[in-house]
């Protein structure tokens, strides 16, 4: 059987990646933020299109914030919605609304948030999803970390809100481990993953790193390429904030065909990683998945393979659980625990089609189709 030759090598490295992970993830202490208020300048960015559901809650919410109103302002950016979004917006006092005018050829969100970083007075940028709803200390959070740590750029946690359908439940267990990486990897001074539904920078950085440039021609990385190019004009002030009072909650797409282009899209931006250390990282996550897909083939010609690829299944749920039960205790998702094992086939076969589509197809996001 030559292919455990090759698999049980990836296997332990595999292992090795996942253990990384969850100390990394357990090691980040709870940032209990100060009764004094900053004195930051924010400003809100919100990227919008078609968000006519969603858009009120969140400007609602961003009213209800116990920063000082006089310290921060709501900028929405319209990107050429088609329904009530502008409308909606305009009924909210004090929240400027921007049209995306200028011709976009890929990144209309990058671009969106470009417009609002231009018409913005704030010090501090922090960005969020049009789908969002923060807590009410988000922004009291935010500022109150930036003070302590001195940081130029903050990404901080998001969840998803589902319901139990199984597209929503799935997107939601493997989001929460995405938002476990992207605690540890930032904390470990990796910067290879956060998520543009909660970031906060200085206005100020954008402009030294000239912002998109250089990565606006691809439609995704308006969170952890511009992250990565920051990091490198100031490598030590890159955190991560873990607070529950910082955390995001976001919707989860309602159709296995939305998610799998949200996905795609997440994935198109591999290739475009400045630190080229994650690429092995990738490269071994994808191989290891496609084992499984190898070993279900081969095991027509010599069925002992279907043998290993249930007890390959086991070892990994084994080696995942701690890290997975430690993101379903913090973000308050215990019952997903019972769920885990059952979920590894569907979490495998979209690691692979999501990674080489994500590098070679096209998809469509928001309506629009994308390279």
């Amino acid at each position: 059987m030559i292919l455990l030759w090759i698999i049980i090598p990836l296997f332990l490295f595999y292992s090795i990646l996942i253990i990384y992970y969850w100390r990394g993830w357990v090691s980040i202490p709870e940032y209990i933020s100060s009764g004094e208020t900053s004195r930051y300048t924010l400003s809100v960015i919100i990227p919008a299109r078609n968000e006519e559901a969603n858009i009120g809650p969140l400007l609602n919410a961003l009213q209800q914030q116990t920063y000082p109103k006089e310290l921060f302002e709501v900028i929405v950016v319209d990107d050429h919605s088609a329904d009530r979004t502008t409308e909606i917006v305009k009924q909210f006092d004090g929240v400027k609304i921007l049209p995306l005018t200028s011709d976009v050829n890929n990144s209309h969100k990058k671009k969106a948030i470009e417009t609002g970083i231009a018409a913005a007075s704030g010090s501090l940028i922090v960005t969020t999803d049009a789908d969002c709803i923060p807590p009410v200390n988000w922004l009291h959070t935010i500022a109150s970390f930036k003070d302590r740590n001195n940081s130029v750029f903050i990404a901080a946690p998001v969840v998803i809100n589902c319901n139990f359908s199984l597209v929503q439940v799935f997107q939601a267990l493997d989001f929460m481990v995405l938002q476990g990486i992207t605690g540890a990897v930032v904390t470990k001074g990796k910067m290879s993953m956060c998520n543009g539904a909660n970031l906060a920078y200085d206005r100020k950085a954008f402009y030294e790193v000239n912002g998109f440039d250089g990565i606006d021609h691809i439609a995704s990385g308006d969170d952890m390429l511009l992250m990565h190019k920051i990091w490198k004009k100031h490598p030590g002030n890159v955190h991560y904030l873990r607070s529950k009072e910082a955390i995001v909650v976001t919707q989860p797409v309602t159709t296995w065909k939305d998610f799998f282009a949200q996905r795609i899209r997440w994935a198109s931006k591999a290739r475009m990683y400045g630190d080229k250390r994650i690429l092995p990282v990738l490269l071994l996550v994808y191989l290891l998945n496609l084992s499984f897909l190898v070993l279900i083939v081969a095991g027509f010609r010599d069925h002992r393979y279907w043998s290993v690829a249930l007890l390959l299944w086991i070892l990994k749920t084994v080696v995942e659980l701690p890290f997975f039960r430690s993101l379903a205790n913090y973000f308050n998702k215990q019952w997903a625990i019972k769920w885990f094992f059952l979920f590894q086939p569907l979490h495998i076969l979209y690691t692979i089609i999501s990674g080489l589509f994500g590098q070679f197809g096209k998809y469509y996001w928001k309506g629009r189709k994308v390279k």
